[in-house]
């Protein structure tokens, strides 16, 4: 199956790049490229892309904006497409507010093409990533700096003790081996209890079910 792209950045060159990157890659597809947040709004809609690669700083329109336009679609579509965030910075204060306005992952520019390539796919199976460098330290940072939220147990009170581990672990940046060993459980467990998570919860991906850790109170910044 080939996965569709939308390439949206407001520097020509980079777009050129990262289309000239994915393009050369069996099975993926770049369908169209836009220059700022309007038109990435606007080609996604007309294209339907599976993917669209997201600049978080464009003009008129920028890439938080943008991406929470496309998770809240127009009454006359259902079309909602997975959207991977790109930024220059190891620390954009947009991040957080990109995940939580339903961004399914977070890339550096710095990346190298193998790892574009990899993010694009990863997001497109319907899975989440954030980049290596912010997984653990810059989701903090991005909660911190995030509204204040009170502990609440209502959105988690049909998730069992495990489930509760298992997503505490998961906000606090372990990856799916790195729980199932510091549970002593099998990693086939883990991904079954983080599905269950998902489910039960009514989330779409594991950078989602992060943020409502945080803000649920489940997980403290610096804890």
């Amino acid at each position: 199956m080939t996965i569709s792209v939308l390439i949206a950045d407001d520097q020509a060159m980079v777009r050129a790049g990262f289309a000239a990157v994915l393009a050369a890659q069996p099975g993926i597809e770049v369908v169209g490229q836009a220059a700022d947040g309007i038109e990435a709004v606007e080609l996604a809609h007309a294209l339907r892309p599976d993917v669209v690669v997201m600049d978080v700083r464009m003009p008129r329109r920028n890439g938080l904006e943008a991406t929470r336009a496309l998770q809240t679609p127009p009454r006359s579509s259902d079309y909602v497409p997975r959207v991977l965030m790109l930024t220059t910075f190891d620390v954009d204060d947009y991040v957080y507010e990109a995940l939580r306005a339903g961004a399914s992952g977070f890339l550096l520019k710095d990346a190298t093409p193998e790892e574009l390539v990899n993010a694009v796919r990863v997001v497109a199976g319907g899975e989440a990533l954030l980049a290596p460098s912010v997984t653990r330290r810059l989701i903090e940072d991005f909660a911190r700096s995030g509204p204040p939220h009170r502990p609440s147990s209502t959105r988690l009170a049909g998730l069992t003790e495990r489930e509760l581990e298992v997503l505490t672990l998961v906000a606090r940046g372990l990856s799916n081996s790195e729980i199932a060993a510091a549970l002593f459980i099998a990693e086939q467990t883990v991904k079954t209890h983080v599905s269950k998570v998902l489910q039960k919860l009514g989330l779409r991906d594991r950078v989602h079910a992060v943020v409502l850790a945080y803000d649920t109170g489940l997980v403290q910044p610096g804890s």
